[in-house]
């Protein structure tokens, strides 16, 4: 049982899913600072707020009426109750704009390996053979 459990631990696939893991961790802010940074700021330009919660959304409740004071901001907090559409539609924007982004990311990866992949690869298959062919009719 304990060589079992060193063959699991040392195995690749567990490592390559643990950097797969702190990458990602560490990767998940650079998504985030392009969106906001960037991107929300971009749809803000456009639309004049960065995002839609406030734009879309239906009052269901006036609340009790009280209305209270967010000790974090010293704002006045609404007691009505909403319908936030706006929200939802922020967040799917924000999940488009991300798989966007990601999408470029890995874009310009794959073909920055595929540019260094054919660097290091020699002549193909059908180069191999082309010249070879050449070389037999050369000879006869």
């Amino acid at each position: 049982m304990l060589q079992e459990f060193k063959d699991f631990i040392t195995k690749g696939n567990l490592i390559d899913l643990a950097i797969a893991v702190v990458l990602a961790t560490f990767f998940a802010p650079v998504i985030t600072a392009i969106v906001d940074g960037v991107i929300l700021n971009l749809v803000a330009a456009i639309f004049g707020k960065p995002n839609f919660d406030e734009v879309a959304r239906i009052k269901i409740s006036d609340g009790d009426g009280d209305i209270s004071i967010d000790p974090d901001t010293g704002l006045p907090i609404d007691p009505a109750t909403y319908l936030e559409f706006g929200k939802v539609i922020t967040a799917l924007i924000t999940f488009v704009i991300v798989g966007f982004v990601c999408f470029l990311i890995v874009k310009a990866y794959n073909k920055m390996v595929k540019e260094e992949e054919e660097e290091e690869s020699g002549p193909s298959e059908v180069d191999l053979l082309t010249e070879i062919r050449d070389q037999l009719k050369a000879n006869n």
